[in-house]
């Protein structure tokens, strides 16, 4: 049955992709300037899908289809968060030195993966698993004129490094000397951010959105790329899942290589969607392992978690009492996690929580977990799923401030106009470590004070 699934439950034979659509359309409702069912062909890839003939007999698939293994696949449709249809492939040859633009900027980052070698050095590394850790030299060249949030994709091949992001150089680099050796010539004051991406990426799509995000953030950190075997493929999300299961322990490695590093002062962890199980996973591995995460970890941003909340209850309390400073982007208009709690078995995803609502509130108060709502904040990301990197004002709050551990309050939004009320904190109430209101904007900041938020987060989990 390739082309058509029967359910057994409603004794039809529909077509299964038409299903996953029209479930689709019921979950997330319809973006804006939604006209037909061609905007989500596009942003699948199943373009070969035809509108069904009879909406109520679709409606009635739907609905009849509640128990069966279908909504286990609605997920993979409703996550086009860097894979989408159209996009040329193969953009990682470095463009020669006479097409490089003067005018453009560079962020030379280290790409660590846990994915196959492609063989092809316009891919470098494919979707399928490797039991070794690479790691690759990369600078992306990003082009001045353009707007904060975005990722200019090349059209065609070579990119136009005036107009595009463009990759102007790619050079493996062995573990042991030679990493140690990049680490003293880019790192020039000790902080390092480990970047996770999420579901549906190709080692390209994460290596572009991670220049765009330190690029925009002005983040002054060494830029470190995590990068895990995911297919790119909406219909792989098990595959996908499953390689951050895989990749649990080389996230591990390299995140406890850095700790060890003389140079390094202070890392970072920011992961997004459901790159935030593999952060967590594997944090409460070294915890675990160690008997606490390394005391040079001392920031974690969640970013849209696509984490159980009672998953997520069990992974802060396993982290020990020493751990990071936590903070957490959260959108209750997400879609895409609307979609996941609704094939999760109805469980509340983190990043889709209302912190100012109970039980939430006081458990994230008592453990001093910061969380940012970004509900109100529109973007042109009609999910609602990666406001933290293409939200200008979002993306520079993690450069400035995040990044360096300083506590946020609701004091500290003076961001402007564009998102003034639009975004609440929650968490820092009984959180040791604030001291006083801060200003986001910019001025001086107290001084950190050690974590002892050892709460009650999972206190009913224990």
């Amino acid at each position: 049955m390739s082309a058509l699934q029967k359910d057994r439950h409603c004794g039809k034979m529909i077509p299964m992709r038409q299903r996953i659509l029209d479930t689709i359309y019921r979950l997330t409702g319809y973006p804006p300037g939604f006209r037909s069912a061609d905007y989500v062909r596009q942003e699948t890839g199943l373009a070969s899908v035809a509108p069904a003939a009879d909406a109520r007999v679709r409606r009635k698939a739907i609905e009849s289809g509640q128990g069966c293994a279908i909504k286990a696949v609605v997920i993979l449709v409703c996550l086009p968060l860097a894979g989408c249809a159209g996009r040329i492939e193969g953009v990682l040859t470095p463009v020669a030195a006479s097409q490089s633009s003067a005018s453009a900027s560079t962020v030379t980052m280290l790409v660590a993966t846990s994915r196959e070698p492609s063989g092809d050095p316009a891919t470098l590394f494919s979707g399928e698993r490797s039991p070794n850790l690479s790691l690759t030299d990369i600078t992306v060249s990003i082009p001045a004129k353009r707007s904060p949030g975005t990722v200019q994709w090349p059209k065609k091949l070579p990119p136009d490094p005036d107009k595009e992001f463009a990759v102007i150089r790619a050079q493996s680099v062995s573990r042991g000397p030679e990493a140690r050796k990049w680490f003293s010539q880019h790192n020039s004051n000790g902080q390092v951010l480990v970047f996770v991406h999420g579901f549906n990426n190709r080692y390209e799509d994460s290596v572009f959105r991670f220049a765009q995000i330190v690029h925009d953030s002005h983040a002054e950190v060494v830029p470190v790329l995590f990068t895990w075997p995911s297919r790119a493929n909406v219909l792989d999300y098990n595959y996908d899942k499953e390689s951050t299961n895989f990749s649990r322990t080389a996230l591990e490695e390299g995140l406890r290589i850095l700790a060890d590093d003389a140079t390094v002062k202070e890392v970072t962890v920011m992961a997004h969607s459901m790159g935030t199980w593999l952060a967590m996973e594997a944090l409460r591995q070294m915890a675990i392992r160690d008997g606490k995460v390394a005391a040079k970890i001392k920031n974690v941003i969640l970013a849209s978690p696509d984490l159980d909340v009672d998953v997520f209850a069990r992974q802060w309390w396993e982290l020990g009492k020493a751990k990071p400073k936590i903070t957490i982007f959260v959108s209750q208009d997400d879609r895409a996690l609307k979609v996941s709690r609704q094939i999760s078995g109805g469980v509340d995803r983190v990043g889709q929580i209302n912190p100012a609502a109970e039980p939430y509130r006081t458990k994230l108060e008592a453990a001093g977990i910061t969380v940012v709502d970004l509900t109100k904040l529109k973007t042109d990301d009609w999910l609602n799923h990666g406001k933290f990197a293409e939200s200008p004002e979002i993306v520079q709050l993690v450069g400035s401030r995040l990044v360096t551990g300083q506590t946020l309050t609701d004091s500290d939004v003076s961001l402007g106009e564009t998102i003034l009320g639009a975004v609440n904190t929650v968490g820092q109430a009984a959180a040791t470590t604030m001291t006083a209101p801060l200003v986001i904007a910019g001025g001086k900041t107290p001084p950190r004070q050690s974590d002892q938020t050892d709460a009650i987060l999972a206190g009913e989990t224990k």
